[in-house]
């Protein structure tokens, strides 16, 4: 089955359901009881000012940080169980690009959900590996080390990556962070043919002038949650002044939540 192909994914059913969700790091809170859902077939910004838990948000669908309470469902049940269908793009600076390997391998890694870590990827998915990298103009560079790439090319293949992951929900940590605008015109038109063909993009996003024209929905965060919604209903003056002041406020009253047991830990 070739990469990019339809998705199973209904439009009545939220993609992701986060209830009730506090994330505390060294009991100074980052997010505080969070009710959002994310609907399928969207392309799904998430704003919000430096430190305000947008990229907590992801890690938390992901399972990777504790919650301090609430609990998060993705297609309906627990992530474990639907894995295969979630993609992750994470902060380019979080990634070794030191290690040797080429582009060609780092996006075959992308097949390794389907195959299991003992199975190695085999002709169809080297095929796949290869589409996907046409997909963000980066086929002719697939036998290059990752080293030696661009800023905007290393974006370029992780995006290839995920989308060999084939997945239905893809949640990407500021892919257009740090990008030249020749690939932020790739990344787009890659995310628009994923919701194309129904598949889901949540996605940190830092330029605010580009959500109306990127996105359809938006979750704006400070700390909690602002608004979500439709970008045209949502994405307002008010709510972004909500989003963007009042900050220190929140964490003052999120810290004495903590502090008194209002939230529990476990």
């Amino acid at each position: 089955m070739s990469a990019l192909a339809g998705s199973s994914a209904t439009p009545q059913t939220p993609v992701v359901d986060v209830h009730d969700v506090t994330v505390a790091y060294h009991r100074r809170p980052v997010l505080w009881d969070i009710d959002v859902q994310v609907p399928a077939g969207k392309l799904v910004a998430i704003v919000g000012p430096n430190g305000a838990g947008k990229s907590t948000l992801l890690k938390a669908v992901l399972g990777l940080v504790p919650l301090a309470s609430g609990h998060v469902t993705v297609f309906g049940g627990t992530l474990r169980s639907v894995r295969r269908r979630v993609g992750y793009v994470p902060q380019r600076e979080a990634v070794d690009w030191d290690f040797p390997i080429t582009v060609s391998e780092v996006v075959q890694m992308g097949r390794y959900g389907r195959l299991g870590w003992v199975r190695r990827p085999g002709a169809a998915d080297r095929e796949i590996a290869r589409e996907c990298l046409a997909k963000v103009g980066m086929e002719a560079m697939g036998e290059r080390q990752i080293s030696q790439l661009s800023g905007g090319q290393q974006q370029r293949v992780f995006l290839a990556r995920a989308l060999a992951q084939d997945a239905d929900l893809y949640l990407m940590d500021e892919p257009f962070a740090g990008v030249d605008a020749a690939t932020e015109r790739v990344i787009v038109d890659v995310l628009r043919g994923l919701r194309d063909i129904g598949r889901t993009v949540v996605a940190v996003h830092h330029d605010l002038q580009t959500v109306p024209e990127y996105f359809d929905h938006v979750i704006m965060l400070n700390l909690r949650l602002v608004a979500a919604g439709p970008v045209g209903a949502t994405f307002t003056g008010a709510n972004l002044q909500s989003t963007y002041g009042g900050r220190l406020t929140l964490l003052d009253q999120a810290a004495e939540a903590i502090r008194t047991g209002t939230v529990a830990e476990h």
